[in-house]
């Protein structure tokens, strides 16, 4: 095989490298953004949920109905 050609296959390798690396780093961005935005999502499901908890602790369904 040629010099030449050896240096064309390497170049074309290198394009297709360099194309999967720029995919792949847009995909981990997206992903971090998902994360992140699921991260404050939990984050804020945990604050009303401490606001809505009695502050003695104990919670609505450990009361007795008024029937008994």
């Amino acid at each position: 095989m040629p010099s030449d050609e050896r240096i064309t296959n390497i170049e074309v390798k290198l394009s297709f490298t360099e194309d999967l690396v720029e995919e792949l780093s847009q995909t981990v961005y997206k992903q971090q953004q998902k994360i992140d935005m699921l991260i404050n999502e939990v984050r804020a499901l945990k604050l009303q949920m401490a606001s809505n908890s009695p502050a003695d602790g104990n919670s609505p369904r450990d009361e007795l109905p008024p029937h008994y």
